[in-house]
């Protein structure tokens, strides 16, 4: 897919509206157009997202600033965070361990935009109905997930997917002992379902989560998705009167 024909299959989908920013696509903000994205690095492949994330701005033409969050303090600044894939519990617990888990809850209050993949997703969860004694979660998405839903590192597998938001084209991705997203509350979005109805990617107001790895698939249609949610709600955090970040 063509730069432009990416640029127009996404960002038509992302009416001003639904992203609460109060401007049209094309409108110019005069806040610092610069991206800061952090990926909590505390285990899995946060590298992917990271250079996933260079591609998807190139593509978008903006700025952006990539950190690896280790530490409370590498929070601060941020315009959005993504929370890769990895081993659910042993990154809530070493969130705990290092103090982030309370870091990360006030900035998803606060509206920050948060992407949770695999894993990322099952910390994002409200609800998961087989976690270990002790799960650590940031219980932020009125959804129900299932750990391992598909099975041991075996039944791992890649799939095409429909995703409307992204465009016509299938986006093609892989699950490795994904979860399976078993409910999601009434104002929960799904962007994507197995052909079997399964849903494996949702998103609620500034929160999206996959039970994939779109990191490895080669496509940065879903980091450039996340990318212009992040300008929009960027963007609908300036005073109109002032052109300061409220």
């Amino acid at each position: 897919m063509d730069e432009k024909s990416l640029h127009n299959n996404v960002g038509a989908r992302l009416s001003a509206p639904a992203l609460g920013d109060g401007r049209s696509p094309g409108e110019k903000s005069t806040c610092n157009p610069k991206l800061h994205i952090g990926v909590l690095a505390l285990q899995g492949d946060f590298e992917a997202h990271l250079k996933a994330l260079s591609q998807a701005a190139s593509k978008l033409g903006v700025e952006i600033e990539t950190r690896a969050i280790k530490l409370p303090h590498n929070l601060e600044g941020l315009d959005g965070i993504i929370i890769p894939g990895g081993e659910s519990t042993t990154i809530g617990k070493l969130m705990v361990e290092y103090g982030l888990q309370e870091g990360l809850r006030q900035k998803i209050r606060a509206g920050l935009p948060v992407w949770g993949t695999c894993a990322g997703l099952i910390l994002l969860a409200k609800e998961t109905d087989n976690a270990l004694a002790g799960q650590p979660l940031l219980a932020s998405m009125d959804i129900c997930v299932r750990r391992n839903a598909f099975g041991s590192q075996r039944e791992s597998f890649e799939t095409d997917l429909s995703v409307p938001v992204l465009g016509e084209a299938p986006f093609h991705t892989f699950f490795i002992r994904g979860p399976a997203i078993e409910s999601a509350g009434p104002e929960v979005e799904v962007l994507a379902t197995l052909d079997d109805g399964t849903i494996v990617a949702v998103r609620e107001g500034p929160l999206i989560g996959t039970a994939f790895h779109p990191e490895v698939s080669g496509d940065p249609r879903f980091h450039y998705y996340f990318l212009r949610i992040v300008q929009s709600v960027k963007a609908g955090a300036m005073d109109d009167t002032t052109g300061t970040i409220r």
